[in-house]
């Protein structure tokens, strides 16, 4: 029998947490989606990859809160806008759980 050799494989730790995070909700039965930043989106795709819908996505699109470009008629998003516009819409709410949290203690409410 042949002798068996092993490999160290050193991975980023940013690439090892990526992996325990698809892992686990593949663990817990939710859908994983890997795109690559550059990539272009119908709105259908990025509807769903927003977890919005295709009308509140346009929405969005002609209130130039997600830039995008058109395709003779049809509309295509990039990855990274998206994921830009996810970024500062959780600061956004970040911002306003704190600011809420602190109203509700300045009124005494808490």
């Amino acid at each position: 029998m042949a002798e068996e050799t092993r490999e160290e494989l050193v991975m980023p730790r940013a690439a090892v947490e990526l992996l325990a995070a698809i892992l686990a909700h593949m663990a817990a039965g939710r859908g994983v989606s890997v795109v690559p930043a550059h990539a272009e989106l119908t709105t259908q795709e990025a509807a769903d990859l927003l977890n919005v819908s295709r009308p509140y996505l346009i929405g969005l699109l002609e209130a130039g809160e997600i830039e995008y470009r058109l395709v003779g008629t049809h509309r295509r998003v990039r990855a990274e806008s998206l994921l830009e516009y996810r970024r500062k819409d959780d600061q956004r709410r970040r911002a306003a759980a704190v600011e809420l949290s602190a109203t509700t203690r300045d009124l005494g409410l808490d």
